[in-house]
Formats: C-alpha cells, structure tokens, sequence
C-alpha cells in the first residue's frame, strides 16, 4: 500500500530536478564505469566491477524510491488550508513548558524536513503531536527523555 505524501510545489520541484539528476547524469556515469571496469580483464577477481555494480544498484535503488514517492506525492494548496488548527505547511510558534523557551517551526512532509532551518516532519514526534491542535492548547508529546508539554502560541501560513 502506497503512502501518499503533501508537498509544497518547491519541494516537489526539488524531488523532480533530484530524478532527473539521478537519471540523466548520475545512470550515465554509472554505466561508464561499469563498461571500464568490465574491460579491465577477468571479472571473478575485479574488485573495481564489483563496486561499479554495487553503485549502480544503489543508484537503481535511489531512483526507484524518489519514482514512488513522486507518483505518490501531492501538492497543497494553503489558499484552502484552515489557520485555526495546526495542520501540514502551517508555521507554528509554540511554548516548551518545561524551559520556557519559544519555538517556531514550519510542518513539512518528510522529504522537505529540515531542522536548521525550523522545518519539522509531520511525522516527527512534535509534528504528530500538534496537528490538529488550535491556539491556546496544549500538546502533550513522547519524546525519547520523557513527555514535554507545548503550547501553541501562533498558526500562520
């Protein structure tokens, strides 16, 4: 069963460009090497085509699953999306109760998550916890030192 994933049109962008990357240059390349290695003489004892194969099957791999995710992935559109709750793509200004410190974050799907630039998982432990919460509550999320308390301060787009 597939999993169907929301993305923002720019990470979809970048999941097309890293396919057409993978496929038009990097399959190529892999092909090359395996065509050199493969001149090189006997193949029972040349460890240069053993890599070459095991690179082109991890790239085979790579591209396999970007296809999947692709056919899979959906685009949102935050014109329709409801500010009052906190939902994927909803920038979200939250209170960890156990320090008192101020977070914000974006939610993203998996593929676009990025800490250093506050862009979270939705399927991260926070990331589960907010959805569906509104301004004022109180997330209750396991975190793997315990359960930490968030309130959420601010929903925007």
């Amino acid at each position: 069963m597939s999993k169907i994933s929301y993305y923002t049109a720019e990470g979809l962008k970048k999941l097309k460009d890293e396919l057409n990357q993978l496929k038009d240059v990097e399959r190529p390349k892999a092909s090359n090497a395996i065509a050199e290695a493969r001149d090189k003489g006997d193949l029972s004892e040349n460890a240069e085509y053993d890599a070459a194969k095991e690179a082109q099957g991890m790239l085979e791999m790579r591209i396999s699953k970007l296809e999947e995710t692709l056919s899979n992935a959906r685009v949102i559109d935050e014109s329709q999306l409801d500010n009052s709750k906190v939902l994927v793509l909803s920038k979200v200004k939250i209170k960890n109760h156990l320090n008192d410190m101020i977070l914000d974050y974006t939610i993203v799907a998996d593929g676009e998550a990025d800490l250093a630039s506050g862009k979270i998982s939705v399927n991260s432990p926070i990331g589960k916890g907010l959805l569906g919460k509104s301004v004022g509550e109180i997330a209750q999320i396991n975190v793997p030192s315990g359960i930490i308390n968030f309130e959420v301060l601010e929903i925007t787009r």
